[in-house]
């Protein structure tokens, strides 16, 4: 009886312990076994050793050293020169390292990363791994702020912080965690403007949708026409697409949103505002033209 044959027929604790700590990942020599074995299930029955240890990484003697042994512990059959097979014992040893490490990755997906609540600013200077950061909310975007004391803004006082898990220079993405404090900013709000199908009505005087942009921080167009009423306003629209779920998140996340919409695409969006507790208001246009 081989070492792993013994290992398959282990305690239950046994078992558990492997699906913790698989085996595969013990030593580099298993790791390489267990990688030897799947390239040569993946290639077979014409297997190139060479390939194989292009594709491990190891000499083209190390895989022929690996061959060997798997044929010697049952797991390939050799059925001439570069001519293999995966037998019905290797495949039931690679399923089983296979369901290892699987168990093993969802355990450090679940309870050691899941357990890591890290989330992206963008560093609103140079900051270094361990910097204890403040948070602001600035044009949607969570912002690292460097200090960690201020609120982003320079006026001091007390403030969100956590400490940053990465570094960068300005305008870079960095990791931050261990929060404390709640970001202070205030929700948007909503403008809707409506446009009519075109088989109803004439758009919107370009003047009007001027006059209302100009009041937003973000623009959203929801139909042909509404789209047509925009760019015929020389107003470029922020968000084409995903209209419902785009425009209530950027309000979430501060910013005030102005909403062309079609007649027939406007319940959907206010139903979806209305669901995440955002401030909107419908105006028809024509009142004030």
């Amino acid at each position: 009886m081989s070492d792993d044959d013994a290992v398959d027929g282990g305690s239950p604790a046994e078992r558990r312990e492997e699906a913790t700590a698989p085996r595969v990942l013990a030593s580099k020599r298993d790791a390489t076994r267990y990688r030897v074995l799947v390239e040569i299930a993946s290639r077979q029955p014409a297997v190139s050793q060479g390939e194989i240890a292009e594709a491990v990484g190891v000499t083209s003697q190390a895989v022929s050293d690996y061959v060997r042994d798997l044929v010697e512990a049952d797991y390939v059959e050799k059925h001439g020169r570069g001519r293999y097979e995966v037998t019905k014992e290797g495949v039931d040893w690679l399923i089983s390292r296979t369901d290892a490490l699987e168990s093993y990755v969802e355990t450090v997906s679940s309870d050691v990363l899941g357990s890591v609540d890290v989330d992206a600013a963008v560093a609103a200077g140079a900051v270094a791994e361990g910097d204890t950061v403040g948070l602001t909310m600035r044009d949607g975007v969570l912002h690292a702020v460097p200090g960690g004391g201020e609120d982003g803004d320079g006026r001091g006082g007390e403030a969100a912080s956590a400490v940053a898990v990465t570094a960068g220079e300005a305008g870079e993405a960095v990791g931050v965690t261990d929060f404390e404090g709640v970001v202070d900013y205030e929700p948007g709000t909503v403008t809707a403007l409506v446009v009519p199908p075109v088989t109803e009505g004439s758009p919107p005087e370009p003047a009007t949708i001027t006059d209302y942009a100009a009041d937003h921080d973000l623009i959203a167009v929801a139909g042909t026409e509404a789209y047509a009423a925009a760019r015929r306003a020389d107003v470029r629209p922020d968000v084409r697409f995903g209209t419902v779920e785009g425009v209530a998140e950027a309000a979430v996340r501060g910013l005030d949103v102005l909403l062309l919409a079609v007649a027939n695409a406007l319940s959907r969006h206010t139903s979806r505002l209305r669901e995440d507790g955002i401030r909107y208001e419908v105006r028809d246009p024509t009142d004030a033209e």
